[in-house]
């Protein structure tokens, strides 16, 4: 496995594991209703989607590697 992708498979499972935080912050905020659950969820979602944009761009930065 070469280095560009071991680096697209981690920003992945790293996508996968923030949008999993998401999902399990907001199941407290309906179980609790801690708003700072809320804010997390918000985060894990938001870097969920900078994740995946940071990989898009470095897959078509490194395509002709």
């Amino acid at each position: 496995m070469s280095l560009r992708m071991f680096h697209l498979f981690f920003i992945a499972m790293s996508v996968i594991m923030a949008a999993f935080a998401g999902v399990w912050a907001t199941g407290q905020y309906h179980a609790t209703g801690d708003p700072a659950m809320i804010g997390g969820a918000f985060c894990s979602f938001a870097g969920a989607v900078g994740l995946a944009v940071y990989g898009a761009m470095f897959q078509r930065k490194t395509r002709n590697l």
